[in-house]
């Protein structure tokens, strides 16, 4: 017998799904913690600032205090347990703080945000598209100037070729979704800020592809019901769907044949 399924389905657990049924068990079923990794926490780091920014007043959220926030994240998110995971020694936090810090000038140049008009930081929404429960935590829902909502997302990786477009937007565009069924309103924009390279990709927000985002989340929360009712999700290994994968060791443990990562 599996434990319970979540109450609702999340777009980042709804990525896990598509790639590896058996990665939803581990992690949104079983909740198997994760291990921190060096990515995972500087992408946290550097949340943890940009939202404490955003949630000063216009007037205070200066070059000057968005260097001051990066210790107070340091201690938020680099706590003992993450420590122990990464092998954190001196040299390897002096590299994170310096690669969060330069994703926060990064970010300063990207746009002044004293002028930013967010109607919510960290915004928690939560509905039910075509009777699937849908959660969704967003980094920034701002209102530009002609009066329409513009989804903002923080990226702290690479910059995704164009080949990855479809799945680059895919979590941002369930967001709109989202938003038009907790709101009652469609976001116009998709702004992905990767503020570690001062890039920025932007996307209008079209219906057919909402509605699309919404039917595919529908159809995959109709296929984790019948998993859970079986008793147990089906592995799918890949080299990409393995490679950065937590649960490598307790598949292959299983019997699961995972592909060597290089």
């Amino acid at each position: 017998m599996l434990p319970p399924l979540p109450s609702a389905l999340s777009p980042s657990r709804l990525q896990d799904f598509q790639a590896c049924p058996r990665r939803y068990q581990y992690a949104a079923v079983e909740r198997r913690p994760q291990p921190a990794t060096y990515a995972s926490v500087k992408g946290r780091m550097v949340h943890h600032v940009l939202e404490s920014l955003l949630r000063l007043a216009a007037a205070e959220r200066t070059a000057a205090a968005a260097r001051e926030l990066v210790a107070p994240a340091e201690e938020r998110v680099l706590d003992p347990g993450a420590r122990d995971d990464l092998g954190a020694d001196e040299a390897l936090v002096a590299r994170l703080r310096s690669e969060v810090t330069q994703s926060v000038e990064g970010y300063l140049a990207m746009e002044d945000p004293q002028g930013v008009v967010a109607e919510g930081v960290e915004l928690r929404l939560r509905a039910d598209l075509d009777g699937t429960p849908i959660l969704g935590i967003l980094d920034r829902l701002d209102r530009d100037s002609a009066g329409r909502l513009t989804i903002v997302d923080y990226k702290t990786g690479s910059v995704p070729s164009r080949d990855w477009d479809r799945f680059t937007f895919a979590n941002t565009e369930l967001y709109a979704a989202l938003c038009q069924a907790a709101l009652g309103e469609l976001p116009a924009t998709i702004r992905l800020l990767y503020v570690s390279h001062g890039y920025t990709a932007t996307r209008p927000v079209t219906g057919v592809v909402v509605r699309a985002r919404a039917s595919a989340a529908s159809a995959a929360w109709r296929a984790i019901e019948g998993f859970h009712a079986s008793g147990s999700f089906p592995a799918r290994p890949s080299s990409s769907a393995c490679r950065f994968c937590a649960y490598r060791a307790v598949c292959r443990e299983q019997g699961v044949a995972v592909p060597e990562t290089p």
